[in-house]
């Protein structure tokens, strides 16, 4: 292949995530200043419900900080052409993957998400890229739970799961043979 293929990041899913998350961090702050009102039958501790709210706080405003970012973001969301693929499409995004270094590619579903897993026999390379230490920790996450450091969502791209999964595996097999 000596053409470029590039996704572009969809502003329209990444605004519906921003949204989603200031909606978790707004909740997380009313559970934080009145955890007295969210009793229920479930939740009866007001301090159990306090710490949910902290930590809704913590995971969605960083969440919120990501989006945020991403949402301003002029660079494709992916690009794929004969060196690998570029990924800038999420927070523990780390550039370009090389084709020498793909071993395997799969898909993982955690809730209703699904991810495509590019497996590595260079994981450690990638984990050092990785921009910051929350990526840096996400990415051995990923790779304690999954095998594999290197994860790409469709969530934040004009592409869908399946279409995507499946112009990957295209060219990772062209580049196999």
């Amino acid at each position: 292949m000596t053409d470029k293929i590039e996704i572009q990041l969809s502003r329209t899913k990444i605004l519906l995530l921003l949204i989603g998350a200031t909606i978790f961090v707004v909740l997380g702050t009313l559970f934080i200043i009145n955890p007295e009102e969210f009793k229920s039958s479930i939740f009866r501790n007001a301090e159990t419900i306090r710490i949910l709210g902290i930590a809704a706080v913590a995971f969605f405003g960083l969440c919120l900080v990501f989006v945020a970012k991403k949402l301003f973001d002029k660079k494709a969301g992916l690009t794929i052409d004969q060196e690998g693929i570029t990924d800038n499409s999420n927070a523990t995004s780390i550039g370009l993957i090389e084709w020498a270094d793909i071993t395997g590619i799969g898909t993982v579903q955690v809730a209703s998400t699904k991810i495509l897993m590019l497996e590595t026999n260079k994981p450690d390379k990638y984990i050092e890229k990785a921009k910051n230490g929350i990526s840096k920790r996400a990415m051995k996450a990923n790779y304690k739970m999954y095998g594999s450091p290197l994860s790409i969502i469709s969530n934040s791209l004009k592409i869908k799961h399946d279409a995507l999964e499946k112009l990957i595996t295209e060219e990772f097999e062209k580049r196999k043979k």
